[in-house]
This record gives structure tokens, sequence and C-alpha cells, in this order.
């Protein structure tokens, strides 16, 4: 036997959704087709006049809520075609997400700043009078590793690229931007376990990385790569990142050794690059615009003004790192006395 709460519902369901078509009488279903207009009327008795009454009604409920939802779709879809660059409400677009407009960002001259992968406050002017002929001699076991490791990197480069200095600029970037961001991921994570300060030397080594991406990103407007140059970069950036991934977990000094050598070795090819373009084999083009505003140029300057900046800040790189190699030593050295 069913129960009564059982036999509630089932008395509710018939009545509620079975009765209006199973018994239904034919006046009732002629009522009922009046009433899906919205109106039905009611005889008070013979000859009396017919009153009509107005009511909601499910069909009209139902499709005002389809329009709404038609209407939301349409909202939504102007929103998204403004976030995509295309003008919603008017001469607005919408450019992001959560519909906010970003603040206009100017240069000092009023005009308006068209980059996105940096911003004015974040450019600055090259250092020129650093020596770029400071080397640090091998003198540890780890450091001849590194050297030598680096010297034996350049030979093949030489015989694939040969004069090519554009191109060879371009596969240098694509490799030098990796030791920053390998060390800073690392040094962060470390810090986070640790939970103590890294010393400053985690933003140190992320703007590296980004200063190096700024140089290819420069260099990609004047050499044009062939496919089986970014091909190469595919596979040296693979290799060499897991290569010194693994290489500054097991020594960090190291690392940073063949990081200082390896900027040595950049300054030396922009100078070679320096010389071609004074010799007149390299055509002295207009500096892209990116680097005009990324070094804070002069609007006249040229590529010959653009190879002079970037190998001032490979000379900072490889202070940087030689210099991080000999606290990372000296900090061992302290540590095994102790």
């Amino acid at each position: 036997m069913m129960s009564r709460r059982a036999t509630r519902v089932v008395r509710s369901v018939l009545v509620g959704h079975a009765a209006p078509r199973l018994f239904f009488s034919t006046a009732a279903r002629e009522l009922a087709a009046t009433a899906s207009a919205g109106f039905f009327h009611v005889n008070q008795g013979k000859g009396a006049e017919r009153m009509w009454v107005r009511f909601p009604v499910m069909g009209v409920r139902n499709c005002s809520t389809v329009a709404l939802d038609e209407k939301k779709k349409t909202e939504e879809k102007q929103v998204e075609m403004g976030s995509a660059g295309g003008v919603s409400g008017g001469d607005k677009a919408i450019v992001s997400y959560w519909g906010v407009s970003p603040a206009k960002v100017t240069k000092e001259d009023g005009t308006e700043w068209r980059w996105t992968c940096f911003k004015p406050w974040e450019t600055y002017k090259a250092d020129l009078s650093i020596d770029l002929k400071k080397h640090h001699v091998p003198v540890t076991f780890l450091d001849k590793v590194a050297f030598w490791t680096v010297k034996s990197l350049r030979y093949p480069t030489d015989i694939f690229f040969q004069r090519r200095y554009g191109c060879r600029a371009m596969m240098l970037e694509t490799v030098a931007a990796v030791p920053g961001m390998v060390g800073g991921m690392l040094l962060h994570c470390k810090s986070l376990r640790r939970f103590e300060h890294s010393g400053g030397w985690i933003k140190t080594l992320l703007d590296e990385a980004e200063n190096e991406r700024m140089h290819l990103m420069t260099f990609m407007e004047v050499a044009k790569p062939r496919w089986y140059e970014r091909a190469l970069v595919f596979t040296v950036q693979g290799v060499f990142f897991n290569a010194y991934f693994l290489a500054y977990l097991i020594s960090p000094k190291l690392a940073h050794r063949v990081v200082g050598y390896l900027e040595e070795e950049a300054i030396h090819s922009y100078t070679e690059f320096l010389k071609e373009l004074d010799e007149g084999n390299i055509e002295n083009v207009p500096a892209p615009a990116i680097a005009i505003d990324y070094w804070q140029l002069p609007p006249n300057s040229t590529l010959r003004d653009v190879v002079m900046v970037v190998r001032a800040d490979e000379a900072h790189h490889r202070d940087v790192n030689h210099f991080a190699s000999v606290i990372i030593f000296s900090f061992l050295a302290y540590a095994s006395l102790q």
C-alpha cells in the first residue's frame, strides 16, 4: 500500500498535469484554448454579459523569459566583442573581462604609449661607460668547467651563423633569457620552502630575464630568421633549459659562472657586430621603434646605437652573475666552517 505522502504526490501529478490533457471536457478544452491567449470569459447566468478576466499565462511567461534570455545573450555577445577589440555600447569599447577600460598611458611628450610588453616607468638609459674588457680568470675547478663549456659552445655557433650577426644575436638572446628565469624560479621556490627572504636576488634574476627577452624582441625587428633557424631555437632552448635547471640544482655557483662567461662571449659577439656595421658590411638601418622607447634613445637612432646599448646590458649581466657566483662560493665556504 502506498503511504499517505506518496498518495498526495500522485494525486497532485494527476490533477496538475494529467487532468488538463486526459480529463477535460470539450467545453473545458475550449475554455483552455481561449485562456491560452491570456483571457477567459465567465457567463453569469443566461442573457448576462460576458466578463473577460485577464490573468498571467504560463505560455506568456515562458515567452518573456525566452526574450530576456535572448537579450542577455545579445548583451554578453556585445561584451565579448568589446573585449576582443570591437565596439559595444556606442563608441566605447570594453577591453577587459570585467568591463573596465585600462588606464591611458602616455609618454612624456603626451603621445599615446603603444607598447603592452613594458611601460614607460620600466624604460631606462643604458650605462655605456661600463668596462667591456673585464674578465674573470678561471681559478677553481668549477670555474674552469664553466669557462671551457662556454668556449666549446661558441665553435658550432660560429660555423652555423658565420657573419650573420643579426640572426646570431637572435639565437644568443633566446638562450641568454633562460638562466635568469630558471634561477629566479628556483630561488622563489626555495624561499617558499624555507620561509626566508631571498635578499633581492629573485627580482634581480627575473629582471635580467626580462631584459634579455627585450633584446630578442628588438632583434626580431631587424633580423628575419629562416625556418630552420626557428627550428634550431626550439632545439637549443629545450636542451639548454633542462641542462641549466639541473646545473642550478647541483651547483648554483657553477650555473652563475657559466652565465658570466656566456655574457663575456656575448660582449665579444656584439663587438664584432659593431665592426661589421662600421665597415659597411651590414646596413646601419634605423633603430626599431621598440628599442627607441625601451632604451630612451633619440628618435634618429640607428642599429649601431641599439647594438651599443645591448652590449652594455650584457656587460652588466656579466658582472652580476660573476658576483653571484662569488657570493655563493663565499657563503658555502663560511657555512663549512661553522
